[in-house]
């Protein structure tokens, strides 16, 4: 069984070594461990550094393009190069590379397709209290999306069989960490979290310029994943608030119509009675529409089955200079 160890990399000349230097050399269950460098246009030494360490793979992206399309270069370099477990780690050496071990174990005994390390983010101490506050809060709602227990959404210390790395497409620009675990749930994968140690904090996040920048890209990343996959639930959803919202308008001017044949004084308030007939129309419109976008739906998933029997056969083809195995 080959393990690859994946690194998307940028700009992390300072803390590349020591990463690469914490790997572990051999595992129970693994014959053979690689190491790939995905350098994501990076402008200082970060190849060079890779190189000294005795990385063989690097993958070097022509631009910085972002975290989400590095992660997902090094997931199709690790399959061309044969990988049966894929291990992706941060290059801050935020994870501890001897927790490999207990990150993959689930996967080798074949009751996991994707295991995720949880850091423990409540108790994380170098997390300020709006951070553990806010990933705790994210977690939950990705929970609730992706239909899987998730205690830890955004944790980049991950390990994917052959099988799940092969049904993965990320389409975000901004993160996979998300994204990923909501095509998880879609699929029905056997996810399983196991605890893991963080090392010290070397250098600040660059995944994002603020917090409120933060938030409104994850937001807008689950959002955008879940209407994907669930999308006549979502507009279901809408559609019934829009519909609701109109019932209501509706009752207001029933009940103040009645009133007025009690008092015979003459009823008003036509306003609400044509903003019901609006909103209940929108309603039925939005409904509508999910109907239409689940039925796209169907159409994709049966593009994604397709892209996924594509790459297992480009995946599975021998490649030049490849050795054939004796029988």
């Amino acid at each position: 069984m080959k393990l690859i160890i994946q690194i998307p990399c940028y700009n992390e000349e300072q803390t590349l070594a020591v990463t690469v230097g914490a790997l572990p050399q051999s595992l129970p269950g693994i014959d053979c461990i690689e190491v790939i460098v995905i350098d994501d246009g990076s402008a200082d030494q970060t190849v060079a550094v890779a190189r000294a360490a005795g990385v063989r793979h690097i993958v070097a992206l022509p631009r910085h393009v972002g975290l989400a399309m590095a992660f997902s270069a090094g997931l199709e370099a690790a399959l061309r190069q044969g990988a049966d477990i894929i291990v992706n780690t941060d290059a801050d050496n935020q994870y501890r590379g001897e927790d490999i071990a207990r990150l993959i174990e689930p996967i080798v005994a074949g009751r996991a397709h994707i295991t995720i390390g949880d850091r423990g983010v409540a108790g994380l101490e170098h997390f300020s209290r709006t951070k553990r506050l806010l990933q705790r809060l994210g977690s939950w709602v990705l929970q609730l999306a992706a239909d899987v227990r998730i205690p830890d959404a955004t944790s980049g210390f991950r390990a994917y069989s052959r099988e799940a790395a092969l049904r993965m497409n990320v389409l975000s620009q901004f993160s996979y960490t998300l994204e990923t675990l909501i095509q998880a749930g879609a699929w029905r994968m056997a996810l399983v979290y196991v605890p893991v140690r963080t090392n010290p904090t070397t250098r600040p996040s660059r995944l994002f310029r603020s917090l409120p920048a933060y938030i409104l890209n994850s937001s807008i990343t689950i959002l955008r994943a879940y209407a994907m996959y669930r999308p006549l639930r979502v507009f279901l959803t809408f559609g019934a608030l829009f519909a609701g919202a109109g019932l209501l308008f509706g009752f207001r001017f029933l009940y103040l119509y009645v009133s007025s044949l009690a008092s015979q004084t003459p009823v008003g308030h036509v306003q609400s009675l044509i903003l019901a007939a609006v909103l209940i129309v929108v309603g039925a419109q939005v409904a509508l529409i999910g109907l239409i976008a689940d039925l796209i739906g169907f159409n994709r998933q049966l593009v994604e089955r397709t892209l996924y029997h594509v790459r297992r056969l480009e995946m599975d083809r021998p490649q030049p200079g490849d050795v054939p195995q004796a029988r």
